[in-house]
């Protein structure tokens, strides 16, 4: 979506962490912010922030329950119009061994990660279709690209977004629809998410990587990695390695599974 001027751009997760820094570079580009988010003191904060400008709305949203979703979506149509741009970048991690993890921890992570931005689609792709026109960008992980330890149930949930997001962005191109589907692949980015993970691959900076992201929905980018050799290093190592030498690579070279050793998650 080449000019975002007077575009209206739903971002979950918006009052935090890049959501929020994405958010004020889309009011930069002069488009219509909302911002859907869980927590109330975030989003006070942020329209703060912004000094409470009115291009920006917000609501606050559970983006695990569907019913929410519908009900919240239907606010958003009544008080805004149609959305044109929808970023799912709403998430959670949870860093710790499979074996510990509880019911709980599984179902929200895969509710908040890969069926919430399901929701979320399902909700606002129909007036993208009927104008022939949107964008969706699904934030992913390079966690859906390569196992880890610490990990298992966060790497399903990308995993499992990468290949909804993927198939969604061909099936428009079937159906011949000006909408496009955008899949973001960012290794850790230096926010309270991922708290204490320690890495020989740089950790990304939040405001060059939300940067990316818009360029990414501008340019109409179908997949993408941040940075841009995790993908190809990860896919050819996989194609020409053997698992053991994969691993060996990964895990004692690059140090890849030893990151979520010591990390401790946001603080609430």
């Amino acid at each position: 979506m080449k000019n975002l001027k007077d575009k209206t751009v739903l971002i979950t997760g918006g009052a935090s962490g890049i959501g929020k820094i994405m958010t004020r570079l889309f009011l930069e580009r002069q488009a219509r912010v909302i911002i859907w988010d869980i927590s109330q003191s975030n989003i006070d904060e942020t329209l703060a922030d912004f000094s409470n400008n009115p291009a920006v709305f917000a609501y606050q949203v559970d983006v695990s329950s569907n019913e929410h979703v519908q009900n919240t979506a239907k606010k958003v149509k009544q008080d805004v119009g149609v959305v044109d741009v929808v970023i799912n970048n709403a998430g959670i991690i949870i860093g710790k061994f499979f074996l510990e993890h509880s019911v709980t921890d599984i179902d929200n992570t895969m509710k908040i990660n890969a069926i919430g931005p399901m929701y979320i689609t399902k909700v606002f792709l129909d007036d993208m279709l009927n104008q022939n026109s949107g964008h969706i960008c699904n934030i992913a992980s390079s966690g859906g690209l390569i196992s880890n330890p610490k990990m298992s149930v966060y790497a399903a949930s990308k995993w499992a977004l990468i290949g909804w997001s993927d198939s969604l962005r061909l099936e428009m191109k079937q159906l011949k629809k000006d909408v496009h589907i955008t899949t973001i692949l960012p290794y850790y980015i230096h926010t309270g998410m991922f708290e204490g993970v320690k890495s020989k691959i740089p950790i990304l900076e939040p405001e060059a990587a939300a940067l990316t992201i818009v360029k990414a929905i501008e340019k109409n980018k179908r997949l993408i990695t941040i940075p841009g050799y995790i993908y190809r290093f990860t896919r050819l190592g996989q194609a020409i390695m053997s698992i053991n030498v994969f691993d060996w690579f990964a895990g004692d070279v690059l140090g890849i599974y030893k990151t979520m050793e010591h990390f401790t998650g946001r603080k609430k």
